[in-house]
């Protein structure tokens, strides 16, 4: 016996990811993304150009940035494809803006690993992290993807 498939006209109009709201949802995903690399890109800006004052800029710091540029702009990636209705793109969103999210806390709460200004930072990007983790995570954005 074959898994029942359903026919595209089974699934409730409210969940497609074509409805004007689905879509408003993955727009304020993008930007909040975007948000979050440009920020990214920008603290590493910074990072480059303080690079000679090794009490602003230690190495935990190069290599963080570094790490969180990256994952900025696979999320930048995955948000793009996940708003086209790629599946796969919208679960590794969800896990990457989950895990980082919780990475962030972690940064922020470890005394003395890192300096305030980028513990500052890091605050701002779990901000807009959790903007995308509640987008990405809500039952309109979920059901759109339920059936796929």
């Amino acid at each position: 016996m074959s898994p029942r498939r359903t026919h595209p006209a089974d699934r409730s109009p409210h969940a497609s990811l074509d409805h004007p709201r689905t879509r408003k949802a993955f727009r304020g995903a993008k930007l909040l993304v975007g948000s979050y690399a440009g920020l990214s890109l920008l603290t590493l800006v910074a990072i480059i150009l303080l690079r000679k004052h090794h009490d602003i800029v230690t190495d935990a710091v190069r290599v963080r940035a570094g790490v969180v540029v990256a994952t900025s702009l696979l999320m930048a990636s995955f948000v793009t494809r996940a708003a086209r209705g790629h599946s796969r793109s919208y679960l590794r969103l969800r896990l990457a803006s989950g895990v980082m999210l919780v990475v962030i806390a972690a940064v922020i709460a470890l005394p003395g690993a890192f300096p305030v200004w980028l513990k500052i930072e890091q605050g701002v990007c779990g901000v807009l992290l959790a903007g995308v983790v509640l987008i990405v995570n809500s039952k309109r954005v979920r059901s759109a993807f339920a059936s796929r």
